[in-house]
């Protein structure tokens, strides 16, 4: 889509509006106008890319972080939201997110719906953002509903902080390793090769012949190599956006050995947070849970929560439509139903929420603790296979030597 800077006159209030559009032409953008109640006196194409697009242009989580947070302090100021939104607009940092607020604005003086001009840009604010603020329209609660939504956000957003950061460190150690064994086996073998080619009938160990192998094919086909690993890169990055492509790594993330127990826990805290905010904000149960299966981010998880959406139409409670369900760790629905025969089902979802981020940490912890050794151990062996790779050789050497000198 391109963006258009337009001027346009507001027909109900006769008020001038200067805002950009996207549409994908003149005509487009024109009609859009027109349909939010605005006559055009001027359409511009804006040669610049839209905010909104692209790897540098993306909005941060923290600058929607900061957008829940000063509009929700501004309309329960008693700011009316438009003028609420043009401050927000103004204090902003982040030029697409000034963008898309300013194209937010001239659909809501137009007549739309805070949350259906919000629902036009969904790379920006996902379900849980636009049911939020739904629920907050409907039911005069909008600044208490943002102010939850900003919550949820932060949480979230520490929770998978702490997660990449637990990948942080055996990433580095591994690369560590690649550059060292690289190292070796284009340096260092080939010298022990020129040594041994010098002697007649001299034999090298097989872990030597087959490092040389490596290092011969490293060293005269690295484009090759390099190709390969393109090739491998953008077939698994294609592959992890099919649907078998998707639903192979998320089962891999449930079940694999040390980071299963990790994943597992975190998409039960993200769900029993995002639920809590929904049911806080007065969202129906249907809706939740529709909500948080795209919330959650895994395929096996989502159909788990829409089979159970379509058990609670069918009268069921949702700790029973989701009880006996491998892709929910036992204590959920556990917790679920207290909450439901207690009626605090929005408190029981918290602890839920609370209790399975303070496991997610527990966890990370655990993991440090086993990787660390692992790791050790992977180098160790490593290290060895080399070194044997290198001294074997020379041993044979100077038996050989030892054996001729003796005759």
């Amino acid at each position: 889509m391109l963006t258009y800077t337009y001027e346009a006159r507001n027909v109900s209030t006769g008020q001038k509006i200067r805002s950009t559009v996207q549409a994908d032409n003149e005509q487009v953008a024109a009609k859009l106008l027109i349909q939010q109640g605005l006559s055009p006196i001027t359409i511009k194409l804006n040669k610049k890319k839209s905010g909104t697009s692209g790897l540098f242009n993306k909005v941060r989580s923290k600058d929607k972080v900061l957008f829940s947070r000063q509009l929700s302090t501004l309309i329960n100021a008693g700011l009316p939201l438009v003028q609420s939104l043009r401050s927000v607009a103004d204090q902003t940092t982040s030029k697409p997110l000034k963008v898309v607020i300013n194209q937010v604005i001239t659909d809501v003086e137009a007549g739309t719906a805070f949350s259906v001009a919000l629902a036009k840009h969904p790379n920006v604010f996902n379900a849980v953002f636009i049911s939020l603020v739904n629920a907050g329209e409907t039911s005069g609660t909008l600044d208490s509903g943002l102010e939850r939504l900003a919550d949820q956000q932060e949480k979230d957003a520490d929770m998978l902080s702490k997660v990449r950061g637990a990948m942080i460190y055996p990433a580095i150690v591994l690369a560590v390793m690649v550059i060292v064994v690289g190292f070796m086996v284009v340096k260092v073998l080939p010298q022990v090769q020129g040594i041994y080619a010098t002697i007649p009938g001299a034999t090298l160990p097989l872990v030597t012949v087959i490092l040389l192998d490596v290092s011969y094919f490293v060293i005269h086909y690295w484009w090759l190599a390099i190709i390969i690993l393109v090739v491998l890169a953008f077939a698994i990055r294609r592959g992890s956006k099919t649907n078998t492509g998707k639903s192979l790594i998320d089962k891999f993330k449930m079940k694999a050995w040390p980071f299963g127990q990790l994943f597992m826990k975190m998409y039960m805290a993200r769900f029993s947070r995002t639920a809590t905010t929904l049911v806080a904000s007065g969202v129906p149960l249907l809706q939740v849970l529709s909500i948080t299966s795209d919330a959650v981010d895994n395929v096996h998880i989502s159909k788990s929560l829409s089979l159970a959406a379509d058990k609670v139409k069918g009268g069921k409670s949702l700790s029973e439509a989701i009880s006996n369900d491998q892709n929910f760790l036992e204590l959920v629905p556990n917790m679920i139903k207290i909450g439901e025969q207690s009626g605090a089902l929005e408190t029981m979802l918290e602890k839920i929420a609370s209790y399975y981020e303070k496991e997610v940490d527990n966890e990370i912890k655990a993991i440090s603790t086993i990787i660390e050794p692992v790791l050790m151990v992977i180098m160790g062996g490593i290290a060895l296979t080399i070194v044997a790779a290198v001294l074997l050789p020379i041993y044979s050497l100077v038996g050989q030597s030892g054996f001729n000198s003796g005759i």
